[in-house]
């Protein structure tokens, strides 16, 4: 297999930036553009649809890469990426545009899984686990740099947000240069090829379940910020961004905690993280508490979500990575999707804080029984 160059790395990991990027790059503006495109009680639904569509077609994209190989998937879904996201700009009805942000999920769903396909294929043991921390990196820094970009660009005009989504088409055209194309699968007889294991599901689940603690953050926060601190569309942007960069600054440090610790207590301390920052949006009313819950929930972020990724595909073969990523991209949307219902419970981030404290005891305290 031809080596993959330091530019073909930089270009898969900038495809990574997309997953996060689908719903966030309108988050900071969707004050802005839920009216303009006459959807002022259905707005929250533009970030949320693609996470739908993640799921949906997620088990389908897993097959696809198992069958065709990642290459290809990555091809057809930075080209459908590129295409549905700004196709929310043109003059289309209410209902069409929700039907085309479904469709953009399909294509995050192929960018995704096959994105992180293509960085097994070419890194093997602790090699592998930097390179997935490295995509955690990148996708939480593209997540802060359209973060703030989408904040800007929104004030300037309500369309800007949406051209984001065109990086996807120059992005295609650099892994044609850079990415070498990974062998064609070659058909099996063994039964369990294109069969996710049985560890898989119990990752996926704290996958779906750390996505759910950050993103009803997310969701909720350009509300809370305008509410509660009066802040404009590019303070949100700032915010948000900073919540990201701190996610960056996590994931950096994730081999050397998993080193020093474990890969259990690892992601209990971001469960613990995601906790606290959920219970510290529960009660801020003043910037210090504000800012220390923007700490948290990078901090969780950045110790969860690359983690599990690397788990995986540790569990995975070749013969079943695809339908392994699959049911992982399926998951961490899923948690996305699931915020959309849970953001209207009472006491929200007092119900989510309790619930990331459990989840992390859950983790930690067998570990503590094998050590006694």
């Amino acid at each position: 297999m031809q080596k993959l160059s330091v530019t073909g790395t930089a270009t898969l990991l900038l495809t990574s930036c997309l997953t996060i990027m689908v719903g966030t790059a309108i988050a900071p503006s969707l004050n802005i553009i839920a009216p303009r495109l006459h959807m002022d009680t259905m707005g929250k639904w533009l970030i949320t649809l693609p996470s739908l569509g993640v799921i949906v077609f997620s088990p389908l994209t897993g097959a696809l890469i198992d069958r065709r190989g990642a290459y290809t998937t990555m091809q057809a879904g930075l080209a459908g990426y590129g295409l549905l996201g700004i196709a929310a700009v043109l003059p289309l009805p209410p209902m069409l545009i929700l039907s085309i942000r479904f469709l953009l999920g399909g294509a995050t769903a192929a960018v995704m899984a096959a994105g992180t396909a293509l960085l097994a294929t070419h890194f093997q043991g602790e090699a592998r686990l930097k390179i997935m921390a490295a995509q955690g990196m990148a996708i939480e820094l593209g997540g802060a740099l359209f973060l703030l970009a989408g904040g800007i660009l929104g004030d300037i005009d309500w369309r800007l947000p949406f051209c984001i989504y065109l990086l996807a088409w120059v992005l295609w055209l650099m892994m044609t240069g850079t990415v070498p194309q990974s062998p064609q699968p070659q058909a099996a007889n063994s039964s369990g090829k294109g069969t996710a294991p049985a560890a898989v599901y119990v990752i996926v689940a704290g996958a779906a379940a750390a996505m759910l603690l950050f993103f009803t953050c997310i969701l909720q926060l350009p509300e809370l910020l305008h509410q509660r601190f009066q802040f404009s569309a590019t303070q949100t942007g700032y915010y948000m961004g900073a919540v990201s960069l701190l996610a960056v600054i996590a994931a950096g440090r994730l081999t050397v905690m998993v080193k020093r610790t474990s890969e259990r207590f690892t992601l209990a301390t971001g469960f613990a993280l995601l906790a606290a920052g959920n219970l510290l949006l529960n009660s801020a009313g003043q910037l210090p508490p504000l800012l220390l819950a923007a700490l948290c929930l990078g901090g969780g972020f950045g110790f969860t979500i690359p983690l599990l990724n690397h788990m995986t595909v540790n569990v995975s073969t070749a013969d079943n990575r695809g339908a392994s990523l699959g049911y992982y991209a399926m998951a961490v949307f899923g948690g996305q999707f699931l915020a959309v219902f849970v953001v209207i419970l009472p006491h929200l981030f007092l119900f989510t804080g309790i619930g990331g404290v459990i989840i992390s005891l859950m983790i930690i305290i067998p570990s503590m029984k094998k050590n006694q």
